[in-house]
């Protein structure tokens, strides 16, 4: 299929249509924010229904089929903090503070980027690996340390209280104890189940979508504050990153869809585990710029664009 028509299918998406409509009724002064406790439960929602769809896939794989995609996931989650620190303190002209928390925010993954190009692969038959929501997992933490580590080689802070703020977090413990759930928790107990995690996912990821929307609209005013060097740091990562992360799952042995999946993955920014960690270990960095850099931009391009992008790359690397 011609990448023109991925775009459009994908922008015809009701989870994409969704996200749009909350940025437009910001720019419209409309209220379609969630209650904060209603997002917080969907977020939870999300990520442990992400963890036991990963879990019940994991038992089912053999090791030969995973051990090559879970060394280059860590690789990558290593490979894109650097990165980004470099590319933040050089063109982005960022003070250290604010380069190792875009560092942190841009090494790790967002859950919710990663289930939107998981079902439009699927969607297109070109997916299938089951066990990709374990590397979501394995790839939330290395970039958020390593970011924390150059932090403190250069603050001289400390980045233990940080690494246990990551650890202990909700993203992991829910993708982690979702993963285990899965993993070990009996067949016909997770089956029955499984309406609840499984099929209502798609329906709840479109309202979390809506209200992620609303929050990218609220967060162009610090793109504008930042400057233009952040929007195209903002763009340019996760173009980078999506061929790398392309590239390794090619190598690794994933299939077509498996790879594009690992390359919007590399290609995403973290929006819940990463602003926890950086507020404890790192107080003066301003996240509105990072955050705005990761919601403001990278998630509506990955979303919209990212996602048929390294999908038809991919395909041609295959």
């Amino acid at each position: 299929m011609p990448l023109s028509e991925l775009v459009i299918d994908n922008l015809t998406s009701p989870a994409v249509l969704a996200f749009v409509l909350g940025v437009l009724a910001v720019a419209v002064r409309g209220d379609l924010r969630l209650p904060e406790q209603v997002s917080s439960l969907i977020s939870i929602y999300l990520l442990l229904a992400i963890g036991i769809k990963g879990g019940t896939r994991l038992r089912e794989a053999e090791f030969t089929d995973i051990w090559a995609p879970i060394l280059v996931t860590l690789a990558l989650g290593v490979i894109t903090p650097i990165v980004t620190f470099v590319a933040a303190r050089r063109i982005g002209r960022l003070n250290t503070t604010n380069a190792a928390s875009l560092a942190a925010h841009y090494g790790s993954v967002s859950a919710v980027t990663f289930t939107a190009a998981e079902a439009f692969n699927k969607n297109s038959g070109i997916l299938d690996e089951g066990f990709l929501p374990a590397l979501v997992a394995i790839l939330e933490i290395p970039g958020i340390v390593v970011a924390l580590v150059i932090a403190s080689r250069h603050l001289g802070s400390t980045v233990r209280t940080a690494l246990h703020e990551v650890l202990t977090g909700k993203s992991i413990l829910l993708l982690g104890g979702g993963l285990l759930i899965g993993g070990i928790g009996s067949r016909d107990a997770v089956t029955a189940v499984e309406p609840f995690f499984i099929t209502l996912f798609p329906g709840f990821l479109c309202l979390f979508l809506l209200d992620l929307g609303t929050l990218a609209g609220q967060r162009f005013t610090y793109i504008r504050r930042a400057g233009t060097r952040l929007v195209v740091l903002a763009i340019a990562l996760p173009v980078l990153f999506g061929i790398l992360g392309t590239i390794a799952g090619t190598v690794a042995g994933l299939s077509t869809g498996g790879a594009a999946v690992l390359a919007i993955m590399s290609a995403s920014a973290s929006y819940i585990a990463a602003p926890a960690a950086v507020r404890v270990a790192l107080p003066e960095a301003d996240l509105g710029v990072s955050l705005g850099a990761a919601i403001g931009v990278t998630f509506p391009f990955n979303l919209m664009i990212g996602i048929p992008l390294f999908s038809e790359l991919a395909q041609r690397i295959a």
